[in-house]
């Protein structure tokens, strides 16, 4: 009979195995799903800067020409334990210089390594997912024209069950869907655009949105603010009836370009990085970002 029993609890634990395997496995694009592109490197510095690439993955402290070099090393603080950005820049070895078109936007949409492994969410592939491909592949070829640098990257230590990566499979199965960026139809050109650059490459709702208890955006409560992701502070609502409620759509974008309020205020904490980043763009790309938080509908309070 125990070994009947015995038995019977192996098989259990072989099929939960097998199950767990089966729905962690990283997906991934392959090579057809690639279109023939023309890399465009003055696009690839737009999604570059869009993107806020710099603020992440200039080293702590670095100025001037040097916040081109791409080593990492900025820590990233969360309830899971704290992340350090790797280094990005076009070394072969310590970067990514080494990677394929394939390698790099499978782990911009998919989140998945070119060695096959999960890649933790504190890098927002859930919004690079949005992206267009051929935008993915022009900020690849733009990336390949900075520096590189040997600087290895710093390794991260997190507490269990944190820090078994296959398990991010299964948060991937809730929070990673696949699907393009989709406007409202009913919205104007521009707000459409800036739609794009704010979902995508911008990002911006992996601040601005709060998080479940997963870690994962609550999509319900869009742009609405909440706890700052480090634990220090709030983020502000950006939705209409948020913080922008009484700016118009040039004072906004007037905002994103200067870093000055129409309050005679100054833009500060970390969205001054956000500033000095969108400062790159054209005045048309501001305008366009600005018209889309106009747009999108206001979120009630949440309950206290």
């Amino acid at each position: 009979m125990l070994g009947w029993l015995a038995l019977a609890v192996s098989g259990v634990v072989v099929l939960a195995l097998g199950g767990f395997y089966v729905l962690t496995m990283p997906w991934t694009l392959s090579a057809a799903d690639l279109p023939k592109h023309t890399a465009d490197l003055a696009n690839g510095e737009r999604m570059f800067w869009a993107g806020g690439c710099v603020s992440c993955h200039a080293a702590p402290g670095s100025k001037g020409d040097d916040r081109l070099k791409l080593v990492g090393g900025v820590e990233i603080a969360s309830p899971f334990g704290t992340f350090v950005t790797p280094n990005i820049s076009s070394d072969r070895t310590a970067g990514i210089g080494a990677w394929s078109d394939l390698d790099f936007v499978n782990a911009m949409m998919r989140g998945v390594s070119p060695a096959g492994e999960h890649l933790y969410p504190a890098f927002p592939y859930t919004s690079y997912q949005h992206m267009r491909i051929e935008d993915l592949l022009d900020l690849r070829a733009y990336l390949a024209t900075l520096p590189a640098d040997a600087t290895p990257s710093k390794s991260f230590e997190l507490p269990f069950p944190f820090n078994i990566r296959r398990g991010i499979g299964l948060w991937k199965l809730v929070y990673l869907d696949g699907k393009p960026y989709a406007p409202d139809l009913a919205w104007s050109a521009s707000a459409k655009a800036g739609g794009y650059l704010v979902v995508g490459p911008g990002h911006c709702g992996e601040c601005h949105t709060p998080r479940d208890a997963f870690g994962g955006l609550e999509k319900s409560r869009w742009l609405a603010g909440g706890p700052a992701p480090d634990g220090k502070g709030r983020i502000p609502d950006i939705t209409p009836t948020g913080a922008f409620a009484k700016w118009s759509a040039s004072d906004i974008a007037e905002a994103l370009d200067t870093g000055f309020t129409p309050d005679f205020d100054t833009l500060g904490g970390s969205m001054a990085e956000v500033v000095e980043n969108l400062h790159h763009l054209a005045d048309q790309d501001r305008a366009d970002i600005a018209a889309y938080l106009k747009a999108i509908p206001p979120v009630p309070p949440a309950a206290p």
